[in-house]
């Protein structure tokens, strides 16, 4: 559940999901405060409290400066030690915040624990996300939710990455994307804390991240 995080851990994983800002702030074409003030409910919802401008906007410029060690970083084995999974048949399931409530949550998070204990769920700013196997129970599970709107999507996996957090690197929210990106792997979604990563993809491309990922864990 991605409430309570610290304020940069939201700002890495807000700004690496979002590929227009992403390579904005890599090119230096970022107005900080102007982002700070366009992301600073989200950033609020996921730390769980009110959070100062201009703590959003120190948070951001430090990200920024993690761009500039990018060379050091790419010699470095940023995924030292680190532990991947891959599943797939993913659905990702998502609810409007603005008609289903928490109590709505909790009751679909004891149906899939009870179904797939594996499952993830995410509160963000405006919605309810779950990460889970796409199979008939889970659907089933779904139409007795069905007087709520919801959005899934199928035809995904995902790949986990628990990383010890005496090895966890500050900069390896960006460098796997970077990495990724540069092999023509874009996410559809990715989810980041202190010592675990859950990057989203289409099932075609899963593979392919999985061994990309794998190389960099041995290299």
């Amino acid at each position: 559940m991605r409430i309570g995080v610290s304020v940069p851990e939201a700002i890495r994983e807000i700004i690496t999901r979002n590929r227009s800002i992403y390579d904005c702030m890599k090119m230096d074409l970022v107005n900080y405060t102007a982002l700070a003030v366009k992301i600073q409910k989200e950033v609020e919802a996921q730390v769980g409290n009110a959070v100062n401008l201009n703590t959003i906007v120190v948070a951001i410029k430090r990200y920024a400066d993690s761009f500039e060690k990018k060379d050091d970083v790419q010699n470095e084995p940023v995924l030292k030690n680190a532990r991947l999974s891959l599943t797939d048949g993913i659905l990702d399931i998502k609810f409007s915040s603005q008609d289903f409530g928490m109590e709505d949550a909790v009751s679909l998070m004891d149906g899939f624990t009870r179904i797939d204990p594996d499952y993830e769920f995410f509160r963000l700013t405006d919605s309810f996300r779950f990460l889970t196997e796409d199979i008939s129970d889970v659907r089933k599970l779904l139409e007795s939710f069905s007087s709520h709107k919801n959005f899934f999507q199928t035809g995904l996996a995902k790949i986990s990455i628990s990383m010890p957090q005496s090895e966890n690197s500050p900069d390896a929210v960006s460098y796997i994307s970077e990495i990724l990106h540069s092999s023509g792997i874009e996410l559809v979604n990715a989810f980041f804390g202190q010592d675990n990563i859950v990057l989203v993809l289409h099932e075609k491309d899963a593979a392919k991240a999985y061994e990309i990922l794998r190389g960099e864990i041995s290299r």
